[in-house]
């Protein structure tokens, strides 16, 4: 049986997909993977629903001042958007790696990067992108000044991507783990850091009225090397944990 004919008898296939083989075009994955995601409802309400209730807990647990919520409110946002993309991540390959279209893929002609990149993009855009939109109605609800919705919104929807993308390293190192929860967020958290760090430090110089511009500039760059290395080096991982 040919890769061809092996690929056509994957998850794509199995639910109506047109099948990534031969090469095809990013926009065909990036079609596929948003389809099979739409399709996986929970996996893209479970993180919001955290999200949310989370942060709508918080006034009760530390106190309903409104100085305090607004001192701590960009800090707890971008733990919370950290901790909801931690929870999604787990999945970004498990569904493949468990039916046996991961290795379909990894039998394919073409880079793993690009179908890695794809599915990657998709997890943002489900999961990402609207915590990012979310994140100034709960800055309302917590507080937050005027100066730093616009921050707080555009520091997450380049800190997600970079989660994303950097999570997509650990998913795949830990694929073929039956339960991989611990171990993955213990190898990318410290990894989550820098975002973190500079996400929370660009919403608060413009709550002080300090320019922002050089956080902002420092997320871009890790973005872009992370939207370079990490689809690489998680090909990489998926490749070694399906021959282990």
């Amino acid at each position: 049986m040919g890769v061809d004919s092996v690929a056509d008898t994957s998850r794509y296939s199995a639910q109506g997909q047109t099948a990534p083989v031969s090469a095809p075009s990013f926009y065909t994955l990036l079609r596929t993977e948003f389809t099979l995601a739409v399709r996986q409802r929970s996996d893209i309400v479970n993180p919001l629903l955290f999200f949310v209730t989370v942060l709508a807990m918080m006034p009760l647990g530390i106190g309903p001042e409104p100085d305090m919520l607004a001192r701590m409110a960009a800090g707890l946002i971008w733990v919370m958007a950290l901790l909801a993309t931690l929870l999604s991540q787990e999945s970004l390959f498990r569904g493949d790696y468990e039916d046996g279209s991961l290795e379909q893929l990894a039998l394919q002609p073409q880079p793993l990067y690009f179908p890695v990149l794809a599915k990657v993009l998709v997890h943002w855009v489900v999961t990402g992108l609207p915590l990012a939109v979310l994140s100034p109605l709960l800055g309302m609800m917590l507080n937050l000044g005027d100066a730093g919705y616009w921050p707080l919104f555009a520091s997450l929807a380049i800190g997600t991507a970079t989660l994303s993308l950097i999570g997509a390293v650990g998913a795949a190192l830990t694929v073929a783990l039956r339960r991989p929860g611990l171990l993955l967020a213990l190898i990318i958290m410290p990894l989550y850091v820098p975002v973190l760090i500079f996400g929370t430090g660009a919403v608060q110089a413009a709550l002080d009225g300090y320019p922002y511009g050089p956080q902002m500039a420092i997320l871009g760059a890790i973005l872009a090397a992370s939207a370079a290395l990490a689809p690489l080096a998680a090909a990489g991982a998926i490749r070694i944990s399906l021959e282990n």
